[in-house]
């Protein structure tokens, strides 16, 4: 009679692996996609990205000290002048301070327009730099705040069912239906008049209309989970229905969310700068990438000569929207890895 031996390399050895004290706080799910970051050169690449970016920002008052101490982020002119200048022109009325470091790295105690100025004098470099912290507010702010309110929204829907779901469902489709950046741009357009000029319209426009595919995402993944057995043990436990939800459906279900909310930070800043290039929200002058855009309309007949005054506020736009794709895509190749290659 044959005798067969056991293998122990047939043996799962990372299920028998012990946990890390990291793995043990995080949890299994969050250190798996964790590692999967900091493992996946497409990951790797964009967070490298958002790192240079986010460095930029903390060094903004370094990079291009404020001549305004009541508003940092009103970007400086160097006179009224409606034709804009080349990157390496002397700045000539009411210089801002120089830097620390400018003499070292330009050999010269004058400030010069490092990127050259845009129609009406606004200095580029300014913009760029200070609209940095503008994107990273922008994008955090609104994503933050639509998937908040999508998980609200779904959350209610799929746990409670019956009408409430019938109701927040049809609403959720209401605002689906309107087309997001044409709706986000009228509403921004009515309130601005009502609370200023500023970030806060465009911002609260693009909240108000991206709430909807995180909401229905999220019903979708708890109407999975809540029949689950963990779930019906602790309902049969007595466990409130608040605790069910934030301790057992919505930390299992969050992540497919979470995934769509790192593809869309970069969406959310770039119909954030498209709306300042509409003139909707921030002030003339405000340092936002699409508000430096914006100055380049009339010349783009003539960016063989005028060149600068597109290049580099669009090329901060796209890099910082490449970042976070970037990272967006790796996520959801970790969470899905049958979705590898194919479109978000």
């Amino acid at each position: 009679m044959a005798t067969t031996t056991l293998n122990p390399r047939s043996i799962d050895e990372v299920a028998l692996k012990p946990k890390g004290r990291f793995e043990e706080l995080v949890g299994p799910e969050a250190y798996r996609i964790l590692h999967g970051l900091v493992t996946n050169p497409m990951s790797v690449t964009g967070i490298g990205i958002i790192a240079v970016f986010a460095l930029v920002a903390l060094l903004a008052p370094v990079l291009a000290p404020p001549p305004n101490s009541r508003d940092s982020y009103l970007v400086p002119r160097d006179g009224f002048g409606p034709n804009p200048v080349a990157p390496g022109t002397i700045w000539s009325v009411r210089p801002p301070p120089l830097p620390f470091w400018w003499q070292a790295v330009f050999h010269t105690n004058k400030w010069v327009h490092i990127m050259g100025t845009s129609s009406g004098q606004w200095d580029i470099w300014y913009g760029v730099i200070w609209g940095t912290r503008t994107a990273f507010r922008a994008g955090i702010v609104i994503t933050f705040s639509t998937v908040l309110i999508g998980m609200i929204v779904g959350s209610l829907a799929a746990y409670y069912g019956g009408w409430l779901d019938e109701l927040l469902m049809r609403i959720t489709e209401v605002f689906i239906a309107i087309p997001f950046f044409m709706a986000a741009l009228i509403f921004a357009a009515v309130i601005t008049p009502r609370i200023g000029k500023g970030e806060l319209p465009a911002t609260i426009a693009l909240i108000v209309f991206g709430w909807m595919s995180y909401a229905r995402l999220i019903r979708g993944d708890i109407l999975a989970l809540k029949e689950r057995d963990y779930i019906m043990a602790a309902r049969v436990i007595g466990a409130k229905d608040g605790r069910i939800l934030l301790k057992h459906i919505i930390p299992n279900a969050v992540y497919p969310t979470l995934v769509i909310a790192s593809l869309d930070i970069g969406t959310y800043v770039l119909s954030f700068a498209a709306l300042s290039f509409l003139g909707i929200g921030t002030e003339v002058g405000h340092a936002d990438w699409g508000q430096i855009l914006a100055f380049a309309r009339n010349y783009i007949p003539a960016l063989a000569t005028y060149w600068y005054i597109l290049l580099f506020p669009g090329l901060a736009v796209v890099f910082f929207v490449l970042g976070w794709n970037l990272v967006g895509d790796a996520v959801r190749d970790i969470m899905e890895p049958r979705m590898r290659g194919r479109g978000a």
